[in-house]
């Protein structure tokens, strides 16, 4: 059972790390659009902003509602990533050491 358990927990770590990796490449997207460096009429790079955006979004809109922007700037990708980072090396890791060292019967 605690077999299970690890798969489970490794496949929601897996999940979170894929979700900070897609919130990074949004921003960087976003600073290279600003910067002009992309541009959205370009069709991938339309369909990868759509998909990023659809991807992001879920994770971002709780935080972009309690947290207004600075200037213009938005923080709320540095504030998911945190925490993010926080449920893995707080909950997920730990859980998962623990389950590990359980004896096998």
């Amino acid at each position: 059972m605690a077999h299970l358990l690890i798969f489970v927990l490794y496949v929601i770590r897996a999940v979170l790390e894929l979700e900070s990796l897609a919130i990074i490449i949004w921003a960087l997207m976003s600073w290279l659009v600003q910067f002009n460096v992309m541009n959205y009429r370009h069709p991938v790079v339309r369909q990868l902003d759509a998909f990023l955006e659809a991807v992001t979004r879920p994770v971002l809109r709780p935080f972009r509602r309690i947290i207004q922007t600075f200037g213009g700037i938005d923080i709320t990708p540095i504030i998911a990533l945190i925490v993010i980072q926080g449920l893995i090396d707080i909950l997920i890791e730990p859980a998962m050491r623990y389950l590990a060292a359980q004896p096998i019967f």
